[in-house]
């Protein structure tokens, strides 16, 4: 049926991780009847393998829900459920921007923490209006006045009218829902306008191409008209419209205040860009939506197959995956050590262990992953500026003026008693206190500036087993700034192992290239002759262990004798080692490239 614009509401769940956001968008769906009992299971809107195991949300979907209100009138309420981790906040900002209300849900045992925040001020960005709803109230450590004091000196928002629920026991969803009617504002367009809609969601779909999902604010979308997106300036057929009910459903068309799916036949979502503005067909004097970016990769490392045989099938793997995922990006590499793979960009450590893990599983590839590295700008003495993704490729030492690596701003959430290791962790990665402050007598925040390639390693693992998993991480970008940073080079029997080179603070460059080459010393097997491990900034050598050779025992048939003659099987075994270790290659196993990720670990153990 046809719903006036005064009965439209658009909404998103905002939280973090595991505050019950998924749960919940499963238990209005229930109640509305958009799915029926047969139908239902935990997580219906997360339709990947991964998302169920891991119970994360890696992708926004969007729902249309029919709910009749106690007013007796029925509302068309469209759903948008976002992505939930740092990595994805540029989706989020988007899904926001196509809604005029949120339910920002808060776990009643948990309380606030890191990414309820970063959401909730992108709501307030983007003017969207906060509905606080106080989940997990069934808990047996469930504190609602914490939690509701919480919200009001955290985020800033009157949680005196928070909605409490449990999710999981279907409590108190009826009064999520008027709340959403009564609450949430209706949203303002105008359907016989000149068509002006947002794009904040892309996918495809092997039989219709890209799909996209939009939410129009002017105008109307319908089958048989030609639509523009801006910042390509390129003009498509629209070919069918339609809404998820969670099934798709085909529509006569989409009008103002109206969120739904447009197939148009392109054929890659990266002439889909999210957050671009779609418009009529030859218009020009339409105004892009406010908040538009190229997603920019901000992690990169190198993918190598085990087997190089596989080359062309990775390669066959990434170019799929990259049909579905516009935010990633990869180009060719070939490594003495690896042979050839791929050096790929991601927008984070949890987009890149999710794309590795998909290859793997969805491809039957077997991987080798080298450690990750982020940008970094390199100004050379000649006045050049170059961009270095992959520490092998940084410049000599001699050609280069400055290095600028990137930092971002830290916010870190945790119970008082585990501040002073955070604090001291944070350090150790050379960050700036910015900001300290506490949100209760039990709960404080901290806020840190951090170098980019400080972070990338192990330092959200460091992080949890220093709190037991109680500290909350959440970041943004801020800029860079020189440093003074240094290639390490690592040379096995005088080989440089290009994969294994990384780029360190120079005050930090002898210690992290003594624990490597102890840590490789380890996992190298032993040869028939002498391996030499070494690490070296440039031409100095800083760093260096020495595998000892495998040998028989020539002398077990001598039993006594003149010393001459053991003396002359000794001088022969000797030659043979030698002429050995000048033709002998030694294989690096794949232990070795995770080594360099332990490095930071191993050096505060010590």
């Amino acid at each position: 049926m046809d719903y006036p614009i005064e009965r439209i509401r658009n909404f998103c769940i905002i939280a973090h991780i595991d505050h019950g956001k998924s749960t919940l968008a499963d238990r209005l769906l229930d109640l509305t009847g958009a799915v029926s009992k047969r139908e239902s299971r935990e997580q219906i809107l997360d339709a990947m393998d991964l998302e169920r195991e891991r119970g994360i949300t890696i992708k926004a979907h969007n729902v249309r829900l029919n709910y009749r209100a106690k007013d007796g009138q029925d509302y068309l309420l469209n759903l948008i459920d976002t992505p939930g981790h740092v990595d994805f906040t540029y989706e989020v900002s988007r899904s926001l921007a196509a809604c005029e209300g949120a339910l920002l849900v808060v776990d009643a045992s948990q309380g606030v923490e890191a990414q309820t925040i970063a959401n909730a001020y992108l709501a307030l960005e983007n003017d969207v209006h906060m509905i606080p709803v106080i989940n997990k109230i069934d808990l047996p450590g469930a504190d609602i006045p914490r939690a509701k004091e919480q919200i009001e000196d955290a985020v800033g928002l009157d949680a005196e009218e928070a909605i409490l629920i449990s999710a999981k026991e279907g409590i108190g969803i009826t009064d999520v829902l008027e709340a959403i009617v009564t609450r949430v504002p209706p949203p303002s367009g105008d359907r016989s306008a000149p068509l002006r809609a947002l794009l904040f969601d892309s996918w495809f779909d092997v039989y219709l191409g890209a799909v996209i999902l939009v939410r129009v604010f002017d105008g109307e979308i319908r089958p048989g008209k030609s639509i523009r997106l801006l910042s390509t300036g390129k003009d498509h057929p629209v070919l069918s419209v339609g809404a998820f009910t969670p099934k798709r459903v085909d529509l006569p068309s989409l009008s103002a205040g109206e969120v739904g799916f447009v197939v148009t036949g392109i054929k890659s979502v990266r002439e889909t860009p999210i957050g671009d503005t779609l418009a009529d067909a030859g218009n020009t004097q339409i105004t892009p939506y406010p908040g538009f970016q190229e997603t920019k990769p901000m992690v990169f490392c190198g993918l190598f197959p085990t087997d190089s045989d596989q080359y062309e099938d990775l390669k066959e793997a990434l170019d799929k995956l990259r049909m579905n995922d516009a935010s990633f990006t990869f180009e060719m590499e070939s490594s003495l050590a690896l042979g050839f793979g791929f050096r790929c960009g991601f927008l984070g450590l949890l987009h890149m262990e999710i794309v590795q893990e998909r290859l793997e599983r969805e491809f039957s590839l077997s991987l080798i992953s080298t450690a990750p590295t982020v940008v970094y700008q390199v100004r050379l003495t000649s006045g050049e500026e170059v961009t270095v993704v992959n520490p092998a490729d940084l410049p000599p030492v001699t050609q280069i003026d400055t290095i600028f690596e990137p930092f971002i701003l830290g916010s870190l959430y945790m119970p008082t008693e585990y501040l002073g290791p955070v604090m001291t962790l944070c350090q150790e990665r050379r960050g700036i206190q910015r900001e300290l402050r506490y949100l209760d007598s039990r709960r404080v925040q901290v806020q840190y500036e951090l170098p980019l390639n400080e972070v990338v390693l192990d330092f959200y693992d460091r992080l949890k087993s220093l709190s037991k998993g109680y500290a909350s991480f959440d970041y943004e970008w801020l800029d860079t700034r020189p440093a003074e940073l240094e290639k390490v080079d690592v040379l096995v029997s005088g080989e440089r192992v290009d994969a294994l080179s990384f780029i360190v603070h120079k005050d930090r460059a002898y210690s992290r290239g003594r624990l490597l080459v102890e840590k490789l010393k380890e996992v190298i097997p032993r040869q028939m002759f002498e391996v030499a491990i070494q690490a070296a900034i440039g031409s100095r050598i800083i760093a260096r262990e020495t595998i000892g050779a495998m040998r028989k025992n020539v002398l077990a048939k001598c039993y006594g004798g003149d010393i001459t003659r053991k003396r002359k099987l000794l001088e022969k075994q000797k030659e043979g080692k030698k002429r050995m270790k000048q033709i002998g290659r030694v294989e690096v196993p794949q232990e070795a490239f995770m080594a360099v990720l332990r490095v930071s670990e191993g050096s505060r153990e010590k």
